[in-house]
């Protein structure tokens, strides 16, 4: 009888041992969460997710030898989803400081954005996205854009062929298009990348025009550029340079029951959209200057960078040729768009323009979210503007935007679910990028150490 104890027990002990032995070392388990499938808006309960090697190992019910994991995080009453993209971002560049850079990516990553597509690039960002990836600092995913191509740095054919294949060699991921290109110019520009295989998105030069633009195949348009002279009638023969910001100078003009044929030419050109509602809405808005700068995150920017925006604010308000009126009719045109443009578009990309005028990096896209509720999006429209929306456009599925076994490990931890209130997207109780676990508790210390050395 002993002796069949001793066995039992041993049986036991060697099948515990075998157990802990398959736990990785650098094996977390967050059990107990709820997963939310953002392709479909699903909510699978409590469920146990095993990460490990920078990867979703698992997704189950139940796992074996709960406690044997290394890392433990308890998600009861939690909900994970992949992290955020922010696809219209700025990363500074020299002279800004190397500390000051870093802190920046940190500002995007603290609120759970763990891809960044930066939108105005600099050699030193392709070093940046280097370390990013190797985790020698910690950012988002990087994306980075080409130098500016603009009407002042491309001037002839001869000179986009030239530095569309010098970009393209230096191996930024796609051309940022600025205002100021000759359409001449522009299809030469168009023509190269194709032929040397990098695309390009941003602005609508005013002599391209939105359906030229989007016939040539942008892979994104940022802002809703163009598409609100693209609603003016040929017979109201306006000059199109003098369309002021973003087209607003056309708002009486703009007839909108010519979006559909616009949206339906984005959908058929597989051209995404990223509306960076919220510089319009702060920026370009009769919003207060006060107001804006005591918003709490304004604490984590330079104090020379808040009197800058100040100034700028100001002036423009004090400008005759502003009117409320107007601007709120070209607000509602916006909105239209941008409602259309989610429902029967090609898709929609998450993007504020940080650090435009009082969009803080990371924050700021709290703000974008609410401005696209406010447009009529879905709470899940959004979500998956900025999470498998980002992933498809990169044509990469299989590597992140999802909470999916195989996948990288670029998750988000929140204490409410964004599916019901996109507050909640506010709401971190840690962010995971590349398999690595950043509590809250990390992040806040983190953060007040910025905040105070901005405002010494």
């Amino acid at each position: 009888m002993k002796n069949t104890i001793y066995l039992i027990i041993a049986l036991l002990l060697t099948a515990c041992n075998q157990a802990q032995e398959k736990i990785s070392k650098t094996a977390i388990l967050i059990s107990d969460v709820n997963v939310i499938d953002v392709k479909t808006g699903q909510l699978y309960q409590n469920r146990q997710v095993v990460i490990d090697s920078g990867k979703i190992k698992s997704i189950a019910e139940i796992v074996e030898s709960p406690d044997a994991y290394p890392q433990k995080i308890d998600g009861s009453g939690k909900f994970l989803m992949p992290g955020l993209a922010e696809m219209h971002a700025h990363i500074p560049s020299p002279p800004t400081s190397k500390e000051r850079i870093e802190d920046v990516l940190f500002l995007y990553l603290s609120n759970g954005i763990t891809t960044i597509r930066g939108m105005l690039g600099h050699p030193l960002h392709l070093n940046l996205r280097e370390k990013a990836e190797n985790g020698e600092i910690l950012s988002p995913r990087i994306f980075t854009s080409s130098p500016s191509l603009n009407g002042n740095s491309v001037t002839s054919r001869q000179e986009a062929i030239d530095k569309v294949s010098a970009y393209q060699k230096d191996g930024y991921d796609f051309l940022k298009i600025h205002p100021g290109i000759q359409l001449e110019v522009f299809d030469q520009l168009v023509e190269t990348a194709n032929d040397v295989g990098i695309e390009f998105a941003g602005h609508v030069p005013v002599d391209v025009g939105i359906r030229h633009a989007l016939k040539s195949r942008y892979v994104s348009i940022d802002h809703v550029d163009g598409f609100l002279e693209g609603l003016v009638p040929e017979s109201a023969n306006v000059n199109p340079s003098e369309n002021g910001f973003f087209g607003y100078n056309f708002t009486p003009l703009a007839d909108t029951g010519k979006i559909d044929g616009l949206v339906q030419m984005a959908k058929e050109n597989k051209v995404w959209i990223v509306p960076t509602q919220s510089l319009f809405t702060k920026w370009f808005a009769p919003t207060d200057v006060d107001s804006l700068l005591s918003l709490p995150e304004m604490k984590y920017m330079p104090k020379e960078t808040l009197a800058n925006w100040r100034r700028v604010k100001e002036q423009f308000m004090a400008d005759p040729a502003f009117d409320k009126d107007q601007w709120k009719r070209f607000d509602a045109i916006r909105r239209q768009l941008i409602k259309k443009l989610s429902d029967n578009g090609h898709g929609m990309l998450l993007g504020s323009d940080a650090p435009q005028l009082f969009n803080v990096p990371g924050f700021s896209i709290h703000h974008e979210m609410q401005d696209m509720a406010d447009a009529g999006m879905t709470n899940l429209e959004i979500i998956q503007s900025g999470t498998i929306n980002p992933a498809i456009y990169f044509k990469m599925e299989d590597t992140f935007g999802q909470v999916k076994e195989g996948l990288e490990a670029d998750l988000v931890l929140l204490e409410e679910n964004p599916l019901e209130n996109l507050n909640a997207l506010k709401k971190v109780s840690g962010v995971i990028r590349q398999g690595k676990w950043h509590a809250k508790e990390e992040i806040d210390k983190r953060l007040t150490k910025i905040a105070e050395q901005e405002n010494n």
